[in-house]
């Protein structure tokens, strides 16, 4: 199946790819590799999820909002290249903002990697990665990723 087929068959409608908020652009297409930059949950018909896990958002809550951020990723994908460009995922960056005694960032992000294995496959989807709690994000998001992806030329 391809990720527009994956996506169907999920019944998930991919957002419009968010409009950068500063001097910077969306997505760095260099040699075969395409960098998106880093992206929240927000979405057309909700800002997010705002807070701090372990304090007034729950680890669950955050795992959707890591789901939520990677279908902004895909998005940003399909404006840069499509879908059907992707070879592969390289690596993941996931930033948990949490309370200092929290150490489950890896199963918030889990919420991200679990969507990008489900839209691209368990071979195109598979990717390394890193998973890291922070102090504070842009404007009070609880989860913010960023993806390399190889793609064709």
């Amino acid at each position: 199946m391809t990720p527009r087929e994956r996506l169907a068959a999920l019944g998930i409608q991919l957002p419009a790819p968010a409009e950068p908020k500063g001097a910077y652009f969306p997505s760095r297409l260099f040699g075969d590799q395409l960098w998106i930059s880093g992206t929240t949950s927000r979405r057309p018909a909700e800002p997010g999820a705002f807070g701090t896990v372990g304090e007034d958002v729950t680890p669950e809550q955050a795992h959707a909002h890591a789901g939520y951020a990677a279908l902004n990723l895909i998005a940003a994908i399909d404006a840069a290249v499509g879908l059907h460009a992707v070879r592969g995922l390289v690596h993941l960056r996931g930033y948990v903002r949490a309370t200092t005694q929290f150490d489950r960032h890896p199963a918030v992000i889990d919420g991200a990697s679990t969507v990008l294995m489900d839209v691209f496959g368990a071979e195109c989807g598979a990717h390394a990665r890193t998973a890291v709690g922070v102090a504070s994000l842009p404007g009070g998001a609880c989860v913010e990723l960023e993806l390399v992806a190889s793609v064709r030329p």
